[in-house]
């Protein structure tokens, strides 16, 4: 796991994003958005895993497209993102794109240490997780979700469930007086997902005046 900061690293307000290569290669575009979408100074901490499906998966599944299977290394990488996040001086937002944007849902149901959520395009459909957030009580104060209105048009039987289940958690969210909004984006789940990222961000740190 390798760590990359950037922004003010003496900000009280600290983003903590799980990444790869590609989400690297457009982290300083998602910066400059962030920036020019809120006027919050921040930190953010990108969070570079080694086994995309394995190290952000809460469980382990068979795979659903490809040959990769599910690992189920999320509970590993938590642990290993948590001393991140120990100076109880700082505000803590997580978040990230596809199958980071479900870890970081995922993640904060098992600590409180995270005032928000930045799921962007998460990858929802991920078998059971529905029923996961519907069961279990999450530990934050707001989410941001968003889809691309083509996501759910796709062959795979598995993923194409994707809008519904995120119409789902965000009902589900709504009920349960968790401070969430759905935003739709044009375009499949490829496309933006570095202005996508930056406007869950900014939209957590735009919360955080009223």
């Amino acid at each position: 796991m390798e760590i990359d900061e950037y922004g003010n690293p003496a900000s009280d307000i600290v983003l903590i994003q799980t990444v790869d290569e590609h989400d690297l290669a457009l982290i300083e575009n998602e910066i400059a958005s962030i920036a020019d979408n809120s006027d919050k100074d921040f930190r953010l901490i990108a969070v570079k895993v080694d086994d995309w499906n394995t190290d952000l998966s809460p469980w382990q599944t068979p795979a659903v497209f490809g040959k990769d299977a599910f690992g189920g290394g999320a509970c590993d990488t938590l642990s290993a993102m948590l001393p991140l996040c120990e100076d109880k001086s700082k505000t803590y937002f997580i978040g990230g794109y596809s199958l980071a944007g479900l870890f970081a849902l995922w993640a904060a149901y098992q600590t409180n240490v995270f005032k928000g959520v930045a799921a962007a395009s998460p990858s929802v459909w991920f078998p059971d997780f529905e029923n996961y957030v519907i069961q279990n009580r999450i530990k934050t104060e707001s989410v941001y979700l968003s889809l691309g209105d083509k996501e759910e048009k796709t062959r795979n039987p598995v993923m194409a469930q994707v809008g519904n289940a995120i119409r789902s958690i965000h009902h589900h969210l709504s009920d349960s007086r968790i401070n969430c909004t759905l935003e739709w984006n044009h375009g499949n789940h490829f496309k933006d997902a570095d202005l996508r990222t930056a406007k869950a961000f900014a939209w957590l740190l735009n919360r955080m005046e009223r």
